[in-house]
């Protein structure tokens, strides 16, 4: 078995569609999806807002090089160019988490770093999954917990938009 969180995030364009993209390229192995979530930009700030949604996806066939070819085919479905590190982008997908599995290897870090730190990937994951783990960090909301009130009020939950 081969279980994946993926981040993902827009902010250039019709950020939803974009998100969208995502999520129908992933509906054959999609899990759950959480809903989406307005924030403000991480790294480097002078930029739009960002659309974001966390999926957890299954496939027994493919491994954590696998989850990383997937995300970078939607991000070139999506017509992702990099140009800035952190900077605007039609869609960044990450790879989070992949059951177990810890890498160091410069191309897929895993667990994905500043998933611990980062309120915009905790949030939308817990809603989806209350038990997540981040492995070797621990709990995902024991995690949330330790962030500073601001960080959490940077995420704003959109039920007006729907993947």
């Amino acid at each position: 078995m081969s279980r994946a969180v993926l981040s993902l995030g827009s902010n250039l364009g019709d950020r939803l569609s974009y998100l969208r993209l995502a999520v129908d390229g992933l509906r054959d192995v999609l899990v759950s999806v959480s809903g989406v979530y307005e924030t403000k930009p991480w790294g480097v700030t002078d930029q739009p807002d960002f659309l974001n949604a966390v999926c957890v996806v299954d496939d027994p066939s493919r491994d954590h090089r696998d989850w990383l070819r997937t995300a970078q085919d939607l991000e070139r479905r999506a017509e992702r160019v990099r140009e800035t590190r952190w900077g605007p982008r039609t869609l960044d997908v990450d790879v989070v988490t992949v059951d177990d599995v810890r890498s160091d290897d410069p191309d897929l870090l895993l667990p994905h770093p500043g998933t611990a730190d980062r309120a915009t990937v905790l949030i939308p994951w817990l809603e989806i999954d209350p038990d997540a783990e981040v492995p070797g960090r621990g709990r995902a909301a024991d995690l949330l917990a330790a962030l500073p009130r601001s960080d959490h009020d940077d995420v704003h939950h959109r039920p007006d938009l729907t993947l």
